[in-house]
């Protein structure tokens, strides 16, 4: 009951089950330490804080949240009413804190990867000057259909009349203009699109090894508290 009472809120199925055997774990190492009721209890509460604390954002806080799961466990490890209470030991609170970094901290980025959101980089392009073009070509064009309206409408009127070479050429001269306007914004466009392209890519790969670098950190750090933790006792 309590398993599924913790995990109400959750809706994927997926994060119902990696949340499940997180609890269910958690409650093995309870029993394997002999905790009472309310060891258990308090032990369960403060992983599911430590929890929500981490996934609150997709950035890496591995340093916060080893804090703050240090001092939920000092809040209960220490006699000083009403801010503090004795319900763990110092060799309890060494287990637990060994059984916490070697358990949640060692599965760290696979706890963010299920429950933080994906972060998207959305690119949008806006170029200079681009926009008053756009509109100077969209007059043209529309001064251009007015014309042809005109046109035939006169032809309408008087009958087929035969175009000037003179009117022809102005015609032929807009329209190349225009071509070679949309053929320059086209391979301006296609030039600042590969820039970007390629700049991204290498972000992309910078990104790639800071987050190989934070991994190779976290896996130092973990040993080295491993370490340090085996030594006190």
């Amino acid at each position: 009951v309590l398993y599924y009472s913790l995990l109400g809120s959750v809706e994927s199925q997926t994060k119902q089950r990696v949340l499940l055997e997180l609890y269910t774990n958690l409650v093995w190492f309870c029993r394997d330490q002999c905790f009472n009721r309310e060891q258990t209890s308090v032990l369960i509460s403060i992983m599911k804080n430590v929890h929500q604390f981490s996934t609150e954002t997709p950035l890496n806080n591995t340093d916060q949240c080893l804090t703050y799961c240090s001092e939920l466990l000092l809040c209960h490890s220490v006699k000083r009413p009403p801010f503090s209470i004795d319900l763990f030991n110092s060799d309890q609170v060494k287990d637990i804190l060994f059984y916490f970094i070697n358990s949640y901290l060692r599965h760290y980025f696979f706890y963010k990867y299920i429950f933080t959101p994906e972060v998207q980089l959305d690119i949008h392009l806006s170029y200079s000057g681009m926009v008053q073009d756009m509109d100077q070509e969209d007059t043209a064009q529309s001064d251009c259909t007015a014309c042809e309206e005109r046109k035939a409408e006169e032809t309408e009127m008087v009958g087929e009349v035969q175009p000037s070479p003179e009117v022809t050429n102005t015609e032929t001269k807009e329209t190349d203009c225009l071509k070679s306007g949309s053929s320059s914004m086209s391979e301006l466009k296609a030039l600042v699109e590969k820039e970007v392209k390629e700049e991204v890519m290498r972000l992309t790969a910078q990104l790639h090894q800071r987050l190989q670098d934070s991994t190779d950190q976290l896996n130092h750090a973990i040993a080295k508290l491993e370490s340090n933790i085996h030594g006190k006792k």
